[in-house]
Order: C-alpha cells, then sequence, then structure tokens
C-alpha cells in the first residue's frame, strides 16, 4: 500500500511537470484578452489541484478511494485543458493521469470506466486516436502495476510469516538443547550418583554402613534439590548479568586438579562464563569418573586475540578414531555432545584429542576475545 500511494503521487509530480512544460506554449498560442485568461484559469486550476493532491495525499487519498467519483472532477478539469488549450501541445499529457490514477486506485473495473470515458472526450476534443489509445493504454498500465504490486506485498507477507515461524521453531529447539545441556551438566549426574548409591544401600546388611548409605542417597537428593533449584533460577536469570571472574570460577572447580593462570584473565560476561565453566566441569568430571586419571591440569591463557581452556588429564584416553559426536546421544552420551553446542553458542573453537605429551586427553576451548566485546554489549 505504501508503495502504491506513492505511484499515485508520482502521477501528480507528473502532471505537475507536464503542465510546467505547456504552459508557457499553451499560453503563447492563446488569442490576447478573454481567450488568454481562460487558459490562465485553467491552467493554474489544474496546477493547484495537482499539486495539494500530490502535497497532502495521505489526507486525499483516502477520499479518492472511499468516494469513486470523486475521480471524475479530476478527469473535468484535464478536458478543461484540452478544451482551452491547444489538443497538441504538452498539456494533452495531462489526459492520460486520470486513467492511470483510477487503475491504480480501483482495478480493472473502475479503470474501464474512467479510461473509456477519457478516451471518448479526448477523441472528441482532440480530433486523432493517439491520444485516445494513450488513455487506455494508461488505465492497463496502472491496473498491471496495481496488481504487481499487490503480489509482491503477498509473496512478502507469506516471506515474513515463514521466517517468523522459522525463527519461532529455532527459538524452541534452541531452549531444548538449552534445557538438555543444563540438565546433562547438573540434575542427570547427581541423580545418577543417587541411584548408584540407592542400590549399594539395597544389598548392604551391616547396621553401620546402612546408616552411612543413608545418609549419602539424602546428601545426594539434597543436593538434586540444589541443583533443581538452580536451574530453575538460573533459566530466570538476567542475561545481562555483570561479568564474571573466570579465574575465581576456575579454583572452585579445580579441586584435586593444578590450575595454572597465563596472563591477565578478562572480566567475562556471565552467559558466557557459564558456558565456559560449564565444559570445563564436564571435562573435569570425564576426567575423573571416565578415565581414571591421576593428573588434572587446567590452563588458563590470554593473547592478544584470543582466550583459551586447556584441560588435560593422564587417563586411559579416548578410543581410536577419536570421539564420535554424531554417534553418542544415540549411546544414551551426552556430554561431550553438550560441550561442542556450548561452543557454537559463545563462537568458540572447541578441540578434543589425545594430549600431545603422552596418554590421555586434551580439551581446548579457544574463544576470540572480540566475542566477549560483542557479548558484553549485547
Amino acid at each position: 500500500m505504501n508503495a502504491l500511494q506513492a505511484l499515485c503521487r508520482r502521477v501528480f509530480a507528473f502532471r505537475l511537470v507536464m503542465i510546467g512544460l505547456g504552459a508557457p506554449l499553451a499560453l503563447g498560442r492563446t488569442a490576447r484578452g478573454g481567450p488568454t485568461y481562460l487558459v490562465a484559469g485553467a491552467i493554474l486550476l489544474t496546477f493547484m489541484l495537482s499539486y495539494a493532491l500530490f502535497r497532502d495525499w495521505e489526507r486525499f487519498g483516502p477520499l479518492l478511494l472511499r468516494h469513486r467519483w470523486l475521480l471524475a472532477a479530476d478527469m473535468a478539469f484535464s478536458a478543461l485543458l484540452l478544451v482551452t488549450a491547444t489538443p497538441s501541445s504538452p498539456l494533452a499529457f495531462v489526459s492520460v493521469c486520470t486513467p492511470l490514477l483510477a487503475g491504480l486506485l480501483y482495478g480493472w473495473r473502475g479503470s474501464a470506466l474512467y479510461a473509456a470515458v477519457q478516451a471518448v472526450v479526448v477523441a472528441a476534443v482532440a480530433g486523432g486516436p493517439v491520444l485516445a489509445a494513450l488513455c487506455v493504454l494508461a488505465g492497463a498500465a496502472g491496473v498491471c502495476l496495481r496488481d504487481l504490486l499487490f503480489r509482491f506485498g503477498a509473496a512478502g507477507r507469506a516471506l515474513t510469516e515463514t521466517r517468523a515461524r522459522l525463527a519461532v521453531a529455532e527459538a524452541v529447539r534452541a531452549e531444548r538443547d538449552h534445557l538438555a545441556r543444563e540438565m546433562h551438566d547438573s540434575v542427570s549426574k547427581t541423580l545418577h550418583g543417587l541411584a548408584l548409591a540407592a542400590d549399594a544401600l539395597a544389598r548392604t546388611t551391616d547396621p553401620a554402613a546402612v546408616r552411612r548409605q543413608a545418609e549419602s542417597v539424602a546428601h545426594a537428593a539434597r543436593r538434586a534439590a540444589a541443583e533443581s533449584r538452580e536451574l530453575l533460577t538460573d533459566l530466570r536469570r538476567d542475561l545481562d548479568a555483570p561479568g564474571v571472574s573466570l579465574l575465581g570460577e576456575l579454583r572452585g572447580l579445580a579441586q584435586g586438579a593444578e590450575l595454572r593462570a597465563v596472563g591477565v584473565l578478562p572480566v567475562v560476561p556471565g552467559a558466557v562464563a557459564r558456558h565456559l565453566l560449564s565444559m570445563a566441569a564436564e571435562a573435569l568430571e570425564n576426567a575423573r569418573r571416565h578415565a581414571g586419571a591421576s593428573r588434572i591440569d587446567i590452563e588458563a591463557a590470554v593473547c592478544a586475540t584470543h582466550l583459551t581452556l586447556t584441560i588435560e588429564d593422564d587417563g586411559r584416553g579416548l578410543p581410536d578414531g577419536g570421539a564420535d559426536l554424531p554417534s553418542l546421544p544415540g549411546r544414551g552420551h551426552f556430554g561431550l555432545l553438550g560441550m561442542a553446542e556450548r561452543a557454537a553458542a559463545i563462537g568458540a573453537r572447541l578441540d578434543i584429542g589425545a594430549r600431545p605429551s603422552g596418554p590421555g586427553t586434551r580439551v581446548r576451548v579457544a574463544l576470540p576475545l572480540a566475542a566477549l566485546t560483542r557479548e558484553g554489549g549485547r
């Protein structure tokens, strides 16, 4: 509709140009006295009307849409120019504006009526079929432009709706992946430990051992409840939270591991820090539970372009061929997949492979420092 209104205004701009070009010629060929005043009055009246519609189309355009008969007055003014001025002057092209405007505003029915009437008037006054044919062609051109604009509008609306549906689906999928990662990195592990403690309790007959196992089960249940509350709190947390000291958070995770910092670590936005710490916690959990490592080293380093987090262990290492991430969910393993998704979410590069200095595994996360600036600004 905006493009259609802009075209209607351009029709009146074209009319103003034709009147400006043809007025001197029409006045120069008119006899002095009354005929000159008559032609000048018709030109001035048509020019002022066209300028008012061009200037305040937002006000007068809806009136033309609601009352189609008002366009007949416009056709009368253009016919007045043909009667008072010479039909062979540039003022004759003013007459094609009315059928063109009717085609833009009213479609085929309105355009056919106004184009036919205007063609008859022009043929009667100008005495030739050329200008009458131009009126008919102008009406058809207006209708074609109207249909083209509406088709583009319908296609644009369909594209916008499709993009909106895709954005909603992507947001839902991203939120499901986020919940799956958070559940795996917190409550799932605690519940797994709770299940193991409960199984051991069922097989224990010694009262003292039963008491210890029961305390372990109770402690694990309270921890699972606390982690559930932390997860819910995290989901409701403001994403624009202040920055986090990554080194201080890593000290809390590095129990039984060697932590080393290279360079001055920057303050990390809360959302980025949560992903980095979750990846570090997953790597440490894998080294302790699955790799049987006796030594774990954590290094957080900063260079000119990247923040790098490296976790190395001397455990049994990865299977031959490395970790096959696409096949892990089918076997019920989601930890490494969650790490890869977290790295992608913050624009970091994740490398999981063998330790260069000997047996074991190395997990390396390289985050561009530019990502910290973008995330903090967002």
